[in-house]
């Protein structure tokens, strides 16, 4: 079996905002400070980047930026998704033309089209661009969920190299294993369930956590792949405040503002979110403590 082309602890991007507009000097701080840390990939343009809140010439100016400030010393998966197939294609598209290694794409959301529908879908996207696709699916998010076996029969298509899974259902990883022939990479989405999901088989995570705490992330990571559970497990331990805390309130608002208490940008979202609230404040206040980083 050949190596997973897509592994590790891979940052859905928070796009930092500034009087309105996406502040390209915080993008490019926050960049850097994943690359130092060791991460092995970028989503940007992800949900996490507000990609449902950002104009169509933002979300290609992030994805283009991205790609050109990471130079190649991290693997980039631009979000690439939509509830309209030729809008998702065309955003496939431009990932591949700017130089992306990849593209994540969303099952399309409040359409919520069939399981045949769905296969559809993402076969269109595979057969007009021959870039590496990741699924995502996040029913909690889009309203419809990919089923395991529609998966199984999308990872045949040389194009669809994996899935990225926020479910938190982790007996599905160990069905879609004993069910997909050949690589395909089993991703996290789900920062809290990631241990876990390691344990059946993933091979990373793609994490709104180490917006925060790339470094320990990685750290836990690296404990997996050298099988020191226990030291997984502490990691796991410090962690699981920032796991939940994160997403107190509509994320990601909550990561803003700890990357705000952290000096790295502001904590400004867009419309129709509002930064976060006192109680989640208070609940990143004492996870950021609990993690070590302040």
């Amino acid at each position: 079996m050949t190596a997973p082309l897509f592994k590790g602890v891979i940052t859905a991007l928070i796009t930092p905002l500034r009087d309105g507009n996406v502040d390209e000097a915080a993008f490019e701080t926050l960049l850097e400070r994943q690359i130092a840390a060791g991460v092995h990939g970028v989503v940007p343009m992800g949900t996490t980047g507000e990609s449902a809140s950002l104009t169509s010439d933002e979300h290609r100016r992030v994805v283009e930026l991205c790609v050109r400030l990471s130079s190649g010393r991290v693997r980039v998966i631009a979000g690439a998704g939509s509830s309209s197939t030729d809008k998702a294609i065309a955003l496939v598209r431009h990932a591949k033309t700017v130089g992306a290694d990849g593209a994540l794409v969303v099952t399309p959301y409040y359409n919520r089209p069939s399981q045949a529908g769905l296969k559809a879908h993402f076969e269109a996207i595979a057969e007009a661009v021959q870039l590496p696709l990741l699924l995502y699916n996040v029913p909690g998010r889009t309203g419809v969920d990919l089923a395991d076996t529609t998966v199984a029969e999308l990872a045949d298509h040389p194009n669809i190299v994996g899935l990225k899974d926020a479910t938190g259902d982790l007996g599905r990883i160990s069905w879609m294993r004993a069910h997909i022939t050949g690589q395909f990479d089993l991703i996290s989405g789900d920062d809290a369930s990631f241990l876990g999901y390691a344990a059946h088989g993933g091979v990373g995570v793609i994490s709104v956590v180490s917006n925060v705490a790339p470094e320990a992330m990685v750290a836990l990571y690296d404990a997996l792949q050298t099988g020191d559970l226990a030291a997984a497990r502490s990691w796991q331990d410090r962690l699981i405040g920032l796991h939940q805390a994160l997403f107190a309130d509509a994320s990601p608002s909550p990561t803003k503002y700890a990357l705000a208490r952290l000096g790295l940008c502001g904590e400004e979202v867009r419309l129709p979110l509002v930064p976060t609230s006192a109680e989640a404040r208070t609940r990143v206040d004492a996870a950021l403590s609990m993690a070590g980083i302040v």
